[in-house]
């Protein structure tokens, strides 16, 4: 699998291929990495469509991720998230957030990897701690200190994450600098297949 290094967020992306408005692009990264924050401003940039799928989940089950967690557990909602996701992933392609921990289910990262481009949006923890500290609604979190958490998490996750086909720095800049980061990566791109 070919893998491009972080770009400089002030580089100027060359022409995309043709072939990276084809298939939906998927976001993954650890909670407060950005996703939805720049899988819009990306999807913006491409004039494709953005979709989040943890809104999207919220919107299937008739209620929030938290609630969910709290009434049927994690494996429940790992189970809707993949089925949401794939269902998402089959139709006109898009830009896709996704949750911390999908990426992280063995059928849900087979699915990304297969149907789509993945981009792993890689932060370090104090910058992962200071965004996530702006919202209260995440599970993982609750009742805990967030910089342990997510230290925790990291050493887990992102041995994982660094399976994606492509990894981009999501500093403390704003995230307009990784969004352009995202597209120089993407104009480098030259595994439009995405075989992994």
């Amino acid at each position: 699998m070919t893998r491009n290094p972080k770009s400089p967020a002030g580089g100027n992306s060359g022409p995309l291929p043709a072939t990276i408005r084809e298939r939906p692009i998927v976001l993954v990264g650890l909670m407060g990495s950005g996703k939805s924050t720049i899988g819009r401003r990306l999807a913006a940039r491409l004039g494709m469509r953005f979709a989040d799928a943890d809104d999207e989940i919220e919107r299937a089950a008739g209620m929030t991720i938290s609630e969910i967690f709290a009434r049927f557990g994690e494996a429940h909602f790992r189970d809707g998230e993949r089925r949401v996701i794939a269902r998402l992933l089959t139709g006109q392609p898009l830009i896709l957030a996704t949750g911390g921990g999908a990426f992280m289910n063995d059928e849900t990262r087979a699915l990304i990897k297969e149907a789509s481009l993945s981009i792993w949006l890689d932060a370090d923890i104090p910058t992962l701690v200071e965004r996530v500290g702006r919202r209260s609604h995440r599970p993982l979190l609750k009742n805990r200190d967030p910089g342990e958490v997510l230290r925790e998490l990291a050493a887990v996750r992102n041995p994982i994450y660094a399976e994606a086909h492509i990894r981009v720095s999501s500093a403390a800049s704003p995230h307009d600098h990784t969004v352009r980061a995202i597209m120089e990566a993407l104009s480098q791109w030259d595994n439009p297949e995405c075989n992994a």
